[in-house]
């Protein structure tokens, strides 16, 4: 019997999250420039976690981590950076229903990233969702 995945309730909860991000942001871009939007969200964010990091006693030097880390923890902050401007261009632009799930195309790009770059291995099954996954992206996206 398989056992239920410790990830998935996250995982669900990121989901959830990031549609609500989709909207909030969609009604939020109505009257300000999307880059200055991006930025009033992150100093949100980055208030929100210092809190919680500190609260939860979470905190240590982060010059204490070795430098391999710190390369890709960049590297991740620089394209997280890079994939929030141009979603929040993309959601002053066209309409949520269609830039979210564009977005998602993400997903399909990851399966492909994760085999070519970490070596993670997906069954047939798996690719087969991940091709539906793309095939929905581009149905969404050509929505007349």
């Amino acid at each position: 019997m398989a056992t239920f995945p410790q990830w998935l309730p996250w995982a669900l909860l990121s989901a959830a999250f990031a549609a609500l991000t989709a909207i909030f942001a969609k009604l939020g871009l109505q009257q300000v420039d999307s880059d200055l939007a991006m930025l009033l969200r992150t100093v949100a964010i980055v208030a929100v976690l210092g809190l919680f990091v500190a609260a939860t006693g979470k905190w240590s030097n982060p010059l204490a981590l070795p430098g391999k880390t710190l390369l890709w923890l960049l590297l991740s902050a620089l394209a997280t950076g890079a994939s929030w401007l141009c979603y929040f261009r993309a959601l002053q632009r066209g309409p949520a229903s269609q830039v979210a799930p564009v977005d998602k195309l993400s997903v399909v790009l990851v399966a492909v990233f994760a085999f070519a770059f970490l070596h993670e291995r997906l069954a047939w099954r798996e690719w087969l969702g991940v091709a539906m996954i793309g095939g929905g992206v581009l149905l969404m996206a050509l929505k007349r």
